[in-house]
């Protein structure tokens, strides 16, 4: 397919003082093997050099750069999509760096049905020098993937690419909320949409200590914030069983979070027992109890 044939791709990067690492993920982005994108840089008020190192990339005709007011990730995303040109969105964090081949292997899995909405990879993990960490080997699905989402995020939002369309039907990312801001959209969009991927790692993931992720607690409560009103919006769409599975599988992970943060005993049993009323014989529930009654530390969902 000639590049001029190729579907645009509008590829949103929505930056807050990254200029340290935000010239990395521009030019991952532009030296990108499918040929036909565009580049927005939404600069989220930014107080570093972010103007700075902006300015050898202003030449190409490819970037666009717009600056708003500090008003927090999901409205600098939305203010991407809404001007983007493209009839696909993917999003690129600033600290993050995409495979010269990203858009080239993921681009052909729309062109097979028109009802996916959203194509995704796996990630590999990259620390704040760049080394390679780990191959990131959770479990990913396609098709209608609601069920499976809602009991786990699987998806690597730098990963993504999306149909348009899906926001244009869906609706942008929620503006109220902090935290969890593409768990949301992807739930959402899993109601009318399937989900593909490709099955090897074209997104760099840096894992640095300023990161938001890092605040395990909050992350939680927001997924499940999320979790409670999905349920309530879209109460047929996964099965009674599955959802019971979701809510173990949360609280479960929610207890070890709290015993790793907090290091106190009874808020995570309380957390363990709230998943096994949802599913009693939940194994990780009841692994998780031994553990943290045997004062052993756990690592992670």
């Amino acid at each position: 397919m000639r590049v001029a044939d190729k579907p645009l791709v509008s590829i949103v990067v929505a930056t807050y003082n990254m200029a340290a690492y935000l010239p990395l993920a521009l030019r991952s982005a532009l030296d990108q093997t499918y040929g036909n994108v565009e580049v927005l840089v939404v600069d989220d008020g930014s107080q570093d050099d972010t103007r700075g190192v902006m300015a050898p990339f202003l030449g190409d005709l490819r970037v666009r750069y717009l600056v708003q007011e500090n008003q927090g990730q999901a409205v600098a995303k939305n203010h991407g999509i809404r001007e983007a040109r493209g009839e696909y969105i993917a999003f690129l964090d600033a600290d993050d760096i995409w495979v010269p081949e990203k858009l080239e292997q993921q681009m052909p899995l729309f062109f097979q049905s028109g009802s996916v909405g959203v194509v995704y990879s796996r990630l590999a993990y990259i620390d704040e020098t760049g080394k390679e960490l780990s191959l990131a080997d959770n479990q990913l699905f396609r098709g209608r993937v609601s069920g499976p989402l809602l009991v786990r995020n699987f998806i690597g939002f730098g990963t993504s690419v999306v149909r348009k369309e899906c926001f244009d039907r869906l609706g942008r990312f929620d503006e109220a909320m902090r935290m969890g801001i593409d768990y949301d959209l992807w739930l959402r969009f899993s109601t009318q949409y399937e989900f593909d991927y490709v099955d090897h790692p074209l997104l760099l993931y840096r894992v640095w200590s300023g990161q938001m992720s890092n605040n395990c607690k909050s992350r939680y409560l927001s997924g499940i914030a999320i979790m409670e009103r999905f349920l309530k919006q879209y109460p047929d769409v996964v099965e009674k069983s599955t959802q019971e599975e979701a809510w173990a599988h949360t609280y479960v992970g929610y207890g070890q979070c709290v015993h790793r943060v907090d290091r106190r005993v009874a808020p995570a049993l309380s957390l363990y027992i709230r998943a096994l009323r949802h599913k009693p014989g939940y194994v990780p529930a009841w692994k998780a109890m031994v553990a943290t009654i045997l004062g052993l530390r756990s690592f992670g969902r």
